[in-house]
């Protein structure tokens, strides 16, 4: 039997399932829509191994509905297409109910082929259930985004992993046959990263590579694990731990102005399939919180950075994030406008809705005018140096100092600009 033990033991019915409660429990979500029989359209967010394809097939199957399946990796417009046809076509003759269109990594198609499911979605011709391990927010477009309810799934705790494990042993063909004895699972745990099926995978290939003791038992210990498992096969979980770890350090290394290792964590995170696009939406962050206007060319660079692995993508990709990495890596540093907004954010909870001060009011109707809403606003051009002292502030925090730039050659021009034209305000 070829067919892996993820799929040999994969949950027929929201009974049979493990975890995302919140979802599934008694008074979960899905649940509910389910008995109801009124299920929209939904894309389901969450990490590798946490159960997005089974939620769909168990969906079609308890609420009777048709099912079609399409990987975003292998589907044109033309596939989707052929499977709407077919979906409108089994939904009109044979039941009531449309028919469940399920695409897998729904994140992967393009925008003309996220297009091609509107109609159909809108026009209610399939029940469109997409999975996807990145933000939607971030990579369906929004009019696809908008006809959909978004529910996240977590990683598997490690009270479902284990009983995922003991379910393995008691009701798999293959393993309830076997004398297994989970002794120590710890080292399964942490090598899962919280994905099931990761889980699964692992513990098929230590059970069937470890021959039975003399009394036919299979004992799994941790140190029986980490030696079964090859160190290089979890090098980089682009959910797990490491994963954090390794971004934070790439990120502390550009903020700490080394771009040698900069460019070494950037090489970890490309050798172990990061998303292009994530690592470059962490460089433009970078470039405004931690470089600013010491250098306010880091953040175009960031942005046309990310528009263009968006556009060229992996292997070629790597060449620019790597340029953009040591730029802003060489680049002198300031959190400056980071900690001004932090301030100006803190002080609005301080102070609530602070009336806007008369001069500054908008005033496009004639009663607004009346009321003397922007009287005694000194238009800036009308003055020498295109400048006057005026307050902008509301009057109960006036004087107040938000933005205090850093100490580097740029900041240090704007701060001897802003000296000269606030004589009486600034004081750095």
């Amino acid at each position: 039997m070829n067919e892996p033990l993820a799929e040999r033991i994969r949950p027929k019915t929201l009974e049979d399932y493990i975890s995302q409660q919140h979802l599934v429990g008694k008074q979960g979500a899905l649940t509910n829509q389910i008995k109801s029989g009124v299920i929209p359209s939904l894309i389901f967010w969450g990490p590798p191994g946490t159960g997005k394809t089974t939620l769909a097939n168990i969906i079609a199957t308890e609420s009777q509905r048709p099912f079609y399946t399409l990987s975003a990796i292998s589907s044109g417009v033309k596939d989707v297409r052929e499977v709407i046809d077919k979906a409108k076509q089994s939904g009109g003759l044979f039941t009531s109910k449309n028919p469940i269109l399920f695409i897998d990594e729904i994140h992967r198609f393009s925008k003309s082929q996220q297009d091609s499911l509107l109609a159909a979605v809108e026009k209610g011709w399939v029940t469109l259930v997409g999975a996807t391990t990145e933000n939607p927010s971030f990579e369906v477009i929004p009019a696809l985004l908008s006809r959909c309810q978004v529910y996240t799934l977590n990683s598997f705790g490690k009270d479902d992993l284990v009983a995922l494990l003991e379910r393995a042993i008691e009701t798999d063909t293959l393993l309830s046959k076997k004398d297994i004895e989970l002794k120590e699972t710890d080292a399964l745990l942490r090598l899962s990263g919280g994905d099931g099926r990761k889980l699964l995978n692992i513990f098929e290939l230590i059970v069937n590579s470890e021959p039975s003791e003399p009394n036919g038992k299979i004992v799994i210990t941790n140190d029986l694990v980490l030696n079964k498992v090859q160190s290089n096969t979890v090098r980089y979980d682009k959910t797990g731990e490491q994963h954090y770890d390794i971004v934070s350090a790439f990120i502390k290394s550009v903020r700490g102005s080394d771009p040698n290792a900069a460019v070494y964590w950037l090489a970890r995170m490309i050798e172990g399939g990061e998303d292009v696009k994530f690592i470059a939406r962490r460089m433009i962050i970078l470039a405004s919180e931690d470089i600013g206007n010491a250098n306010p060319t880091a953040l175009v660079m960031a942005n046309t950075t990310f528009q263009s692995v968006t556009t060229i993508g992996y292997p070629e990709a790597r060449i620019i994030l790597s340029q953009c990495a040591t730029y802003l890596a060489s680049s002198p540093k300031s959190n400056a406008s980071y900690m001004a907004i932090n301030e100006a954010q803190q002080k609005v909870r301080q102070t609530g809705d602070l009336s806007v001060p008369i001069p500054l009011r908008n005033a496009p109707t004639k009663l607004m005018k009346d009321l003397g809403y922007g009287k005694g606003y000194a238009y800036a051009h009308d003055y020498e140096n295109n400048f006057v002292d005026f307050e902008f502030l509301p009057e109960e925090i006036s004087g107040t100092t938000f933005y205090k730039p850093g100490n580097n050659p740029r900041e240090n021009s704007m701060k001897d600009f802003l000296k000269k034209r606030w004589k009486n305000k600034y004081d750095f």
